[in-house]
């Protein structure tokens, strides 16, 4: 029986993870549940799973959903903040922690977790875009197991021998991508896009920010730094390819000229399944894939003019250190602006190549402290770049 707390529990990694969950109570059991804002959604779910302790976002929050379990006569416990979210992480009531917060808000607790040596289920790729180095230390040294979450790392997870590629005739990581909902939009047209058309991706079901990730292909570029730390790859053997279908979600290749690929219908209860009862497999609720309809499987490389910010991404994973924490950063608070309708979808680059460009990275390693200020700056002159977009749209025409 494996106690979860899973972080981020009203998001689409966290409802799928209480699927696969509910399908083997007696394999897994509920210990902590955390949302945000999302209150009546996560009431819903500790009325389901029954949890010891529910974290919110602040003390509004806290009393609203005390209030919601106390006239339902439940017992779990209410806290709030980012201190409870590391408490929680590395309480001894739970062994895994399904880190499934978005964006830079998740780091903290992932760490916390790291060092009270749990098994982190890893969704949270911006923990290790982030502060990588520091990261795969700390698990190092405190004993935790790591297990990605995302499909792509997932997938490379499951064709590797071994959790590392060194020592072990790994050529090169290949990721695949599906290049979202504007793969065959015209370039000229991109300026209009609506935070709704941005947000329906064509095979995958996601929140609102990674769905925008998606369309960008920031998700991408972010992904290959992951990539980088999680399997401790050179950057320059690090690849992206584009694979409209979303059926072969990465694939590893060996100096033999093997290439091992892992295959599955879009839907991330797969990987979420494979490491929660990893080493052993169980069933993830997802219907098999039909290799009889697989009549087209395609493959091209990436355009990096229609795609700008997988261009930063790749620019980030060689320069490293804390220009991906700027990139992580700046690209968060323009996705944000974009949802609201600050900005236009083709401002995201720009403002995040600004950033990057006012920035430059910290040589040497970087230490927690180095790593949140520097996020900090990155989100304060982000922010200052928004009220200078005409003018940093009129430069980009000039460029191009």
């Amino acid at each position: 029986m494996q106690r979860l707390a899973i972080l981020g529990s009203t998001g689409s990694i966290g409802t799928s993870t209480l699927d696969v969950a509910a399908r083997h109570p007696d394999r897994f059991r509920v210990f902590a549940l955390t949302a945000h804002q999302r209150i009546d959604r996560l009431f819903e779910q500790c009325l389901a799973f029954l949890p010891e302790i529910a974290v919110v976002g602040d003390a509004h929050g806290a009393a609203e959903l005390e209030q919601k379990l106390r006239a339902a006569r439940l017992n779990t416990e209410v806290a709030y903040g980012p201190q409870a979210l590391s408490a929680v992480a590395s309480s001894s009531g739970c062994d895994a922690v399904v880190a499934a917060i978005v964006g830079g808000a998740g780091l903290a607790s992932s760490l916390a977790a790291a060092r009270a040596g749990k098994k982190i289920l890893l969704a949270n790729k911006e923990a290790l875009v982030m502060s990588g180095a520091l990261f795969m230390r700390t698990v190092a040294q405190h004993g935790a197991t790591l297990l990605p979450l995302d499909s792509e790392h997932n997938a490379i997870f499951q064709c590797l021998s071994t959790g590392s590629c060194r020592g072990t005739g790994v050529e090169r990581l290949i990721l695949t991508a599906s290049g979202g909902p504007f793969l065959q939009r015209e370039l000229d047209t991109l300026d209009g896009v609506t935070p709704e058309q941005a947000c329906k991706h064509p095979n995958w079901v996601m929140g609102r920010k990674i769905s925008v990730d998606s369309a960008t292909m920031m998700n991408k570029g972010l992904e290959t730094i992951e990539a980088r730390w999680l399997f401790d790859m050179p950057p320059e053997r690090i690849e992206v390819l584009i694979h409209p279908q979303s059926v072969i979600h990465s694939m590893v290749a060996y100096a033999d000229q093997s290439v091992l690929a892992q295959l599955g219908n879009p839907d991330m209860r797969t990987p979420i399944a494979h490491a929660m009862a990893y080493p052993q497999r169980v069933d993830s609720g997802v219907a098999p894939l039909d290799l009889t309809r697989m009549a087209n499987l395609s493959f091209h490389t990436p355009d990096l003019a229609r795609f700008p910010c997988l261009r930063l991404g790749l620019q980030v994973l060689r320069d490293g250190c804390t220009a991906s924490v700027t990139l992580n950063a700046a690209n968060e608070i323009a996705v944000d602006a974009f949802l609201h309708e600050k900005l236009r979808f083709t401002d995201i680059a720009r403002l995040v190549e600004r950033t990057l460009d006012r920035l430059p990275p910290l040589a040497g390693s970087a230490t927690l402290e180095d790593i949140l200020a520097a996020d900090e700056l990155a989100r304060a002159t982000a922010r200052q770049f928004i009220a200078q977009l005409p003018t940093i749209r009129q430069a980009a025409g000039a460029v191009h």
